[in-house]
């Protein structure tokens, strides 16, 4: 799920820091409720630029990712302060600091803040948008791309469901 990109710090700053307060109510009420993390097996990853954060806001982000670190049944990645583009930039940079003179594919994929999770293999965009606005531009090349009218808050089981039913019907060939 993406929920703040790199262009959101550009917001009003009053925007930005009831942003910053939603996310800081919603962490601690994670953190009181782990008992919810623990019993459906949730991991919870937080990727992206997220030092760019206020620093008590990246305390919460780690206390929450080592709170659920050993949950194996599902995992829920969070792109906060996240660009695709920057994503690309990060890894480059990443990967050139490790002393690397020249890159490939594998060499790229393994510095994306996604390094060891797998592509999605199908992406929904809510709000009538038919634009990816650069979520994970590497990782989606092959991904089967759903839109739905509905704002996120409105989003059903039985719209998931047909975007589900969207997937199924697919003929995924990878470029072949």
């Amino acid at each position: 799920m993406w929920g703040f990109s790199t262009e959101n710090f550009q917001r009003d700053p009053d925007d930005v820091r009831k942003l910053f307060g939603l996310f800081q109510r919603n962490l601690l009420e994670v953190i009181q409720r782990r008992g919810e993390s623990e019993k459906y097996g949730i991991r919870v990853r937080f990727l992206g630029r997220t030092g760019l954060f206020p620093r008590e806001i990246q305390n919460l982000f780690r206390e929450v990712e080592k709170l659920t670190s050993d949950k194996k049944d599902y995992q829920l990645n969070l792109l906060l302060a996240y660009g695709g583009r920057a994503e690309i930039v990060d890894a480059v940079n990443a990967a050139l600091k490790e002393g690397k003179k020249e890159m490939d594919e594998e060499s790229i994929a393994s510095h994306l803040y996604t390094a060891g999770i797998p592509d999605p293999d199908l992406v929904i965009r809510t709000s009538g948008e038919q634009r990816l606005s650069g979520l994970l531009p590497w990782q989606t090349a092959y991904s089967e791309l759903y839109f739905s009218k509905k704002l996120w808050p409105d989003f059903t089981k039985d719209d998931f469901l047909d975007a589900l039913k969207f997937y199924e019907n697919a003929k995924r060939r990878f470029g072949k």
